[in-house]
C-alpha cells in the first residue's frame, strides 16, 4: 500500500534512522520546547547529553537530535559500554532562554522515561544545569563532584581525542609520537582547550581557531598556539586537523582543501554525508578517525559516575579509545572500505551479538 507521507515527514524519518522512541516535550509556561530521542538499548539505557541551541527551524532541531542519538548508539557500543543511544536538544539560546524553571520541568520529562533515558551536559549546558535536572529527576551524570557525580567531562573528553590521534600518528608513521607533529584545533570551547593543553604539553605545533577571538587571544597566550582565522584554517599545511566545534565541517567543498593527513577531532557528525564524504578522505588518502569512536571520553566519564567507578578506572577506560581507534584503522586498511564504514561494522556486530544473546533469555 502506497504511503501518502512526504518524504520528509517525521515518521519517515524516524524510519530512516531506527529509533526506539522521540518524545516532543513543550511547556508554554517556562517556555521549554525540547525533543528527546532514544535510538536504541539493546546494550542498555540510552544515555545521550542535552544540547541547548538556538536551531533555526524546528526541522533543523529533529534532524540533529536523530542523527546525534544513533552516534551515541554506536559510540557506546564501539567503547564497550553497557549503554545504548539517546540524546536530547532544547532550541533557545542558552544565554538568554535558560532558567531553573524551564530546566526543571524538562527533568519531569525525563523522569516520566523511567530510566529509559539518562542526560547529561553538551553544547549549551553545565553542571550546574544538571543540578537542576537532578531536583525533578535521577536520570541525570555530569553533576558536580561535591553532589557525587563525576564533574566536567571536558578533560576526559579531551584525552580519548588525544588517544585517538596517537592512534592515527601511529598508522601513519609507524609510531606514536606528538612531538613536532603540527595539528589545527577548530573549536576551543571545554574540550577542545583541554586538546590543545594536551598537545603543547607533549611539544605539537598547534593552530587555534575559534568563532570568539577574544578566547582565541587568552588561549593563544595560555599555551603558546597560534591563533588563525576560521577563514583561513583549510588553507594550513598541517599534518593534523581537529575539528571541536559543531558538525559538517567535513564536506566536498572542504575536502577539496585540506592539506593534512590526518583528521581526528572531538565534533560530533564531522562527516556531512557520512558515505560520501568517508569514501571521498579514503580516496584522498586521509586518515579519518571516525567522531563517535575517538570523543567517547565524555560518555565513558558518565558511565563510570552511574556505575561508581574510580577516576582510575575512567582514564583507564579512556585509554581503551587508542587501541579502539586501531581496529577500525585495520579493519578499514583490510577491507579497503571507509573509516566510519569499518567502525559501523564493529559496533553493529556488538549490538547484534548482544540482541541475539538477550533473544535466548
Amino acid at each position: 500500500m502506497p504511503s501518502n507521507q512526504p518524504t520528509d515527514s517525521i515518521f519517515n524519518q524516524l524510519d530512516a534512522f531506527g529509533h526506539k522512541k522521540v518524545v516532543f516535550c513543550s511547556d508554554p509556561e517556562t517556555g521549554l520546547r525540547a525533543i528527546i530521542a532514544i535510538h536504541d538499548t539493546t546494550l542498555g539505557p540510552a544515555l545521550g547529553g542535552t544540547r541547548f541551541w538556538a536551531y533555526k527551524t524546528e526541522q533543523e532541531a529533529l534532524q540533529d537530535v536523530l542523527r546525534l542519538s544513533k552516534s551515541m548508539t554506536y559510540k557506546s557500543a564501539i567503547a564497550g559500554l553497557n549503554l545504548g543511544g539517546g540524546k536530547a536538544v532544547i532550541i533557545g539560546d542558552s544565554r538568554k532562554d535558560k532558567t531553573e524553571a524551564l530546566l526543571r520541568k524538562f527533568g519531569r520529562y525525563i523522569k516520566n522515561l523511567n530510566g529509559e533515558f539518562i542526560t547529561a551536559e553538551d553544547v549549551g549546558t553545565n553542571p550546574r544545569d544538571m543540578e537542576y535536572i537532578r531536583m525533578e529527576t535521577q536520570h541525570v551524570t555530569g553533576v558536580p563532584e561535591t553532589m557525587g557525580g563525576s564533574g566536567d567531562p571536558a578533560p576526559i573528553a579531551a584525552l580519548g581525542v588525544f588517544m585517538g590521534i596517537k592512534a592515527c600518528i601511529k598508522e601513519l608513521y609507524g609510531n606514536d609520537n606528538v612531538t613536532g607533529k603540527s595539528v589545527i584545533v577548530q573549536g576551543i570551547g571545554h574540550v577542545g582547550e583541554q586538546l590543545v593543553k594536551l598537545l603543547r604539553e607533549e611539544n605539537a605545533k598547534v593552530y587555534i581557531s575559534d568563532i570568539d577571538d577574544e578566547r582565541t587571544r587568552q588561549v593563544s597566550k595560555k599555551y603558546g598556539a597560534e591563533a588563525v582565522s576560521n577563514n583561513s584554517i583549510f588553507d594550513i599545511n598541517a599534518d593534523i586537523y581537529a575539528p571541536c566545534a559543531l558538525g559538517s565541517t567535513i564536506n566536498t567543498q572542504t575536502i577539496g582543501k585540506l592539506q593534512c593527513g590526518i583528521i581526528a577531532g572531538s565534533a560530533n557528525n564531522q562527516l556531512q554525508d557520512e558515505a560520501l564524504h568517508g569514501q571521498m578522505l579514503l580516496d584522498k588518502g586521509i586518515l579519518f578517525a571516525p567522531d563517535y569512536v575517538i570523543n567517547a571520553g565524555g560518555i565513558i566519564n558518565c558511565y563510570s559516575e552511574l556505575m561508581g567507578f574510580s577516576k582510575k578506572r575512567t582514564m583507564q577506560l579512556t585509554e581503551n579509545i587508542y587501541e579502539a581507534t586501531r581496529n577500525v584503522l585495520r579493519l578499514s586498511k583490510a577491507e579497503g572500505i571507509s573509516t566510519t564504514m569499518a567502525a559501523n561494522k564493529i559496533a553493529e556486530k556488538r549490538i547484534a551479538d548482544i540482541k541475539q544473546v538477550k533473544s535466548t533469555y
